[in-house]
């Protein structure tokens, strides 16, 4: 095909990637274990951990997992926030040959009994403060290993000590869990014993990344070895010329206020970091941001990957601007479109351009972006990087003419090798010479700069995370009161959308009611914002409810 968007490359960024010189992600690991060893890798509340470090402990880590009888293509979950704990397991699961299932740990139990029983994942890794919410979800799961982390453990002592003592007053709901092992001391089991590194390739299963879809219950997409290192590589190659401006100058320093379990911060941060032996500064609530400005204060970091609120968040804190930017050589933009208002300020503060780029959780993330050495705004999600391609099809799957909207369609090294045991699912979504059929809507012009116009699927964007309408529909279609409902997303000039619930009940229920039921169901971010009561809802002669008419009506409203 004709890769009109390679004349818009920057110069010495390659066309291609070659992941050929790791036969894994677990052999890149390694590589940067022995290279860095005594360097920093990690740093979170102000305790540091170095390669050797995580060399060490996910070794001890993975024994004690093969020691419980796992075995290679075993899943793990990890359920935690940016902790020291999540960068170990991480390491570990994916250096025994097990498959990593990120859970985002605000899930509901309903939300985590459905991603444990789907993924058939044996053993879980959780932060004490989310406990209650896995005791809840564990009766239907296959799971039989649980381990047991806490915020203070790998901190060390005092400091370790009143931090578990604060946080188990203040954020730990009461939970049980029998037969239970602390994290430290399965790292401590772990140190007796021998670790057995297996034989692995670049088509095995490293992560399963869960993603919303139209069925409303959330997919695995299946990423493996190979595909994560074709994101590191691209994005690597990518960033480059942003990199060797002088502006980094000894280790790279990386702050990451992304959750790890979302991949976007696992590949630009984590698994970037890794390969270029960075130090990556763990934020384990970016919401609150005086804390995270204070954190950013305390180093010259190099790179700052967020998401258009998390930047709008900074840019409107009169502490933010006092903070020193001599190094900050990349502030990449993703999960959901950079406001240009917010992207000026931004430059304005800081000097450095947000360069928005585009990717899935089926794509191991970007797999466009804005040029690196590039201060404009362009209002695009850029070119497609290294290896990516990409075509822009009508609804019959024919490519349509540069300029003109249709979906966009992804050929990449990173794309996902299908949903966890969903052919059905999988054949929807895959062309028949391998494009992965993104559900957005885009054009692209004659120098191969992408631009999205609209999403063909419902999906609403709150923050960076993806809201499927029909797995809220499903939730909240369970009250006893509510004969049917529809959602849709509404602009929010805060979170970009949020989620709007309309519904025929059955018997009179106040909205305040169903608030407290979408609490106890749906994570914070997919609960409604919004709830009106209707007699009826717009629907097809075949009876399928309008939601495009719905949320028309409500633009209409807030135009008036």
């Amino acid at each position: 095909m004709d890769k009109i968007w390679l004349k818009s490359y920057p110069p010495n960024v390659p066309a291609d990637v070659d992941t050929s010189a790791y036969a894994s992600l677990a052999a890149l690991f390694e590589d940067s274990f022995k290279k860095y060893a005594n360097d920093k890798a990690y740093v979170c509340m102000d305790k540091a951990i170095t390669f050797g470090d995580i060399d060490r402990m996910s070794r001890d880590f993975g024994a004690y997992l093969q020691g419980r009888g796992l075995k290679q293509g075993d899943r793990v979950a990890i359920m935690m926030p940016n902790v020291l704990q999540y960068p170990v397991a991480l390491a570990a699961v994916l250096r025994a040959g097990f498959i990593a299932v990120n859970v985002n740990p605000l899930y509901t139990p309903r939300e985590l009994e459905h991603q444990l029983k789907d993924s058939g994942s044996t053993a879980i890794v959780v932060l004490e403060n989310f406990a209650s919410v896995l005791q809840e979800a564990l009766p239907k799961t296959q799971v039989k290993h649980i381990i047991v982390a806490s915020m203070g453990d790998m901190l060390g002592f005092p400091k370790g000590a009143i931090v578990n003592f604060v946080v188990r007053r203040k954020m730990v709901p009461a939970w049980s869990l029998p037969g239970h092992v602390t994290f430290k001391a399965a790292l401590a089991q772990g140190a007796g014993k021998p670790f057995s590194a297996p034989a692995m390739k670049r088509e095995d299963v490293a992560i399963l990344q869960y993603t919303g879809g139209t069925t409303g219950v959330s997919k695995g997409a299946v990423l493996t070895h190979g595909a994560l290192l074709a994101a590191v590589l691209a994005s690597e190659a990518w960033l480059q010329p942003a990199m060797s401006t002088g502006k980094i100058k000894g280790q790279i320093v990386s702050i990451c206020a992304l959750p790890l379990y979302h991949v976007f911060a696992l590949v630009s941060v984590a698994f970037l970091a890794m390969r270029l032996g960075g130090l990556c500064v763990l934020i384990p609530n970016p919401r609150d941001l005086p804390g995270l400005i204070k954190e950013m204060g305390k180093y010259r970091f190099n790179t700052f990957p967020a998401v258009n609120t998390l930047f709008n968040g900074l840019v409107n804190n009169p502490e933010f601007a006092k903070l020193d930017f001599s190094g900050l050589a990349v502030s990449n933009g993703g999960g959901m479109a950079v406001q240009e208002a917010v992207a000026k300020k931004w430059f304005a503060i800081t000097g450095c351009p947000i360069i928005e780029g585009y990717g899935l959780s089926e794509t191991c993330s970007g797999v466009t972006c804005n040029r690196a050495d590039s201060d404009k705004f362009t209002g695009t999600i850029g070119l497609p990087m290294p290896g990516v391609e990409i075509k822009i099809l009508d609804d019959d799957g024919n490519e349509v003419k540069h300029g003109e909207p249709g979906e966009i369609a992804i050929r990449a090294p990173m794309n996902m090798s299908g949903y966890w045991n969903r052919p059905d699912e999988t054949a929807k979504v895959m062309t028949a010479d391998n494009f992965f059929r993104s559900g957005d809507i885009g054009t692209m012009d004659d120098d191969g700069y992408l631009r999205i116009v609209d999403r063909k699927k419902d999906m609403i964007l709150v923050s960076g995370f993806n809201v499927y309408p029909n797995e809220v529909e499903a939730a909240m279609a369970e009250h006893p009161d509510v004969l049917e409902c529809a959602v849709v997303g509404l602009p929010d000039s805060n979170s970009g959308e949020k989620v709007a619930l309309y519904v025929v009940p059955k018997k009179p229920v106040s909205k305040e009611e169903l608030a407290k039921f979408a609490e106890h169901n749906l994570a914070g971010y997919k609960r409604p914002r919004v709830i009106e009561f209707r007699q009826t809802l717009p629907k097809t002669n075949v009876g399928k409810i309008l939601r495009r008419e719905l949320r028309d009506e409500a633009l209409k409203e807030t135009a008036k």
